[in-house]
């Protein structure tokens, strides 16, 4: 793409991958500064993910620079099946996308994204998947000038970024007591917990995988948990989130044996957490796993300042008796006004492919570890709903 300038504004399409991993500094600047951006649209996952994910000569990532200064950005890769589309980063391991946009010039941001991406799908539909209400790339889907469609996608649980005693106290009283006394059987145990540093992510990152391997033995793990290269790019891009603040691996310890981790990734409006694995022992000593996870979990969201604890997708029944709120993500199609016949062909076989997942769940709940095993393969997206 030629560099457009449009006022002060200058827009420009990163295809290089040595350039994606250089704005790492300013990527991270605009990222603090964009208040909807959620974990996942941090550099350091985007271009982990990119280097054990990416395709050679498919990325696209829309920058938009005011003076020099980086004030939006869209992450996104070319696909060609089943037809031209623009994708985000991140993928089907990425619980929510979002652009980036400045928040102290968001009118300009958005329109130079817009124009920006109008010019990068010049032969392609813009599939934006698994975007939360309130998001930036609302904003986008408000100013696009060409055809567009609003679907719905994954529903995600959320609470309030509290002490899990407030989230306690927020449950009618039967199940208030039965939380307090399973807290109480986690403390008589004398199970600890502590979060790892750094230097110690990437041992805390096999440990994690190791147990949530252990943990869904012979039931139907998501078969991409287990490939190198999701291991990797835990590694590497976990590292920096940590000594960025942006994530927390854990450990909790039982006579000195580490027998749970769980990984939490954070930004300024919503901590989530996002994998964990237990040693099955644990459950055979009365321990309620969940229990144990969201103590710590809510403490991280409450230390954050603000925001909401995510329980991220899925409406699985243990995240329900914590009463949370769900909140159902969206998926936005894009299209220049010549390419509408197209985006409809998509939108056409996105309905169609969710009423027959939604079908095979109701009534066949047993091919559902199927489907996600297909869904794992390269050529097609995982389940929305990611088992962790």
């Amino acid at each position: 793409m030629t560099p457009e300038r449009h006022g002060r504004v200058r827009v420009t399409l990163c295809r290089d991958p040595r350039e994606f991993s250089a704005l790492a500094g300013e990527w991270d600047a605009l990222h603090r500064r964009c208040p909807t951006a959620t974990p996942f649209q941090s550099h350091a996952w985007l271009h982990s993910w990119w280097l054990s994910y990416g395709v050679p000569g498919r990325l696209r990532v829309v920058l938009a620079r005011r003076d020099g200064r980086l004030v939006g950005a869209a992450p996104l890769m070319l696909v060609h099946r089943p037809m031209p589309l623009l994708v985000p980063l991140g993928g089907a391991i990425s619980d929510f996308f979002d652009v980036l946009v400045d928040a102290e010039r968001t009118g300009e941001a958005v329109a130079a994204l817009e124009r920006g991406l109008h010019r990068a799908a010049a032969h392609s539909v813009v599939d934006l998947r698994e975007v939360r209400p309130g998001a930036s790339a609302q904003s986008l889907f408000a100013a696009w000038s060409g055809a567009r469609s609003r679907l719905t996608d994954s529903t995600c649980m959320e609470l309030p970024a509290e002490p899990v005693g407030a989230l306690i106290g927020r449950m009618p009283g039967s199940r208030a007591q039965r939380a307090r006394a399973k807290l109480r059987r986690i403390d008589a145990l004398g199970i600890e917990c502590r979060a790892l540093p750094e230097d110690r992510v990437a041992d805390g990152v096999r440990t994690l995988l190791r147990l949530h391997e252990l943990q869904w033995r012979g039931r139907g793990v998501n078969p991409e948990h287990l490939r190198p290269r999701f291991r990797a790019h835990l590694v590497r891009s976990v590292g920096r989130m940590v000594r960025d603040g942006e994530a927390a691996v854990r450990e909790f310890l039982l006579d000195g044996e580490v027998v749970a981790a769980d990984l939490a990734l954070g930004s300024a409006g919503l901590t989530g957490g996002y994998l964990y694995g237990v040693d099955p022992r644990l459950r055979e000593r009365k321990v309620d796993v969940s229990t144990m996870l969201l103590r710590e979990l809510a403490r991280q969201a409450a230390d954050s300042g603000g925001g909401v604890l995510s329980l991220l997708r899925g409406s699985e029944q243990y995240k329900g008796h914590w009463g949370p709120e769900p909140v159902v993500n969206q998926r936005l199609l894009l299209a220049r006004s010549s390419l509408e016949p197209l985006l409809r062909l998509r939108e056409s076989q996105v309905v169609v492919r969710d009423r027959a997942a939604r079908t095979v769940k109701t009534r066949f709940p047993a091919a559902r570890d199927w489907r996600e095993r297909l869904g794992a393969l390269p050529s097609a997206r995982p389940s929305a709903t990611v088992r962790r």
